[in-house]
């Protein structure tokens, strides 16, 4: 049986504007955020009204996450559910510092980062390989929990990114040509241990139009 999830990236924060990253520090929305969580709450409620279910909500337990999750749990009178496994990927040392900044710190590292090596790790953070594998964990035991079903995550780009790789069979050193919009939804259909996007970066509750998932500079990935 089929289970439906919707992929939901974090609202706007003041590090996304700047293009600082984030990582697991746990930054909080920015007003614009705040707004968007809110706009987002009042489509769930429409579509609820509409004949839409959800079963379950499940969030990232970084507050930029639950912020944006908590308000569409409070109109749909569901209990959000934190994952730890659901945190962006976990930068280490460049967290705190946008790519022009990891450049001038750290430039042996940053040269290695941008030759989008899977199992190139910052100092003291995480590979790619082992933040996408920690994420397809975190997800398989939710989507088995809902047969037939149809959910709510609320995470981060990262996590998007790796769950539509995923779905589309792509490497994880192959360049990114989809958009990781904030307040996002993206639908993903998990069925047999295979996944499919459904739809992707549906922002129309923002009148069409959000933050994309960026670094200052063209570097090897998305911003956080």
């Amino acid at each position: 049986m089929a289970t439906q999830v919707l992929f939901i990236r974090h609202g706007e924060t003041d590090w996304n504007r700047i293009k600082r990253i984030q990582g697991h520090i746990d930054i909080p929305l920015a007003t614009s955020g705040v707004g968007q969580a809110r706009r987002l709450a009042e489509r769930f409620a429409r579509e609820a009204r509409e004949g839409a279910r959800l079963d379950a909500i499940y969030s990232s337990d970084l507050m930029r996450a639950q912020q944006t999750a908590q308000p569409f749990a409070d109109v749909l009178g569901l209990p959000l559910n934190l994952s730890k496994g659901l945190r962006e990927r976990n930068y280490g040392a460049f967290q705190g510092h946008d790519s022009d900044e990891i450049s001038l710190r750290f430039p042996d590292e940053y040269v290695q980062w941008q030759t989008r090596d899977p199992g190139f790790s910052p100092p003291e953070g995480e590979s790619q390989r082992v933040f996408y594998h920690r994420v397809l964990h975190a997800v398989e035991p939710v989507v088995a929990a809902h047969p037939n079903g149809r959910i709510a995550v609320v995470a981060h780009g990262g996590v998007l990114d790796c769950v539509y790789r995923f779905a589309n069979g792509l490497p994880l050193d192959a360049p990114r040509n989809y958009a990781l919009l904030n307040t996002s939804v993206n639908v993903v259909e998990f069925e047999d241990g295979r996944a499919k996007v459904v739809s992707w970066a549906d922002v129309a509750h923002l009148d069409g139009h959000a933050e994309d998932d960026s670094f200052k500079k063209k570097t090897p990935e998305a911003g956080r």
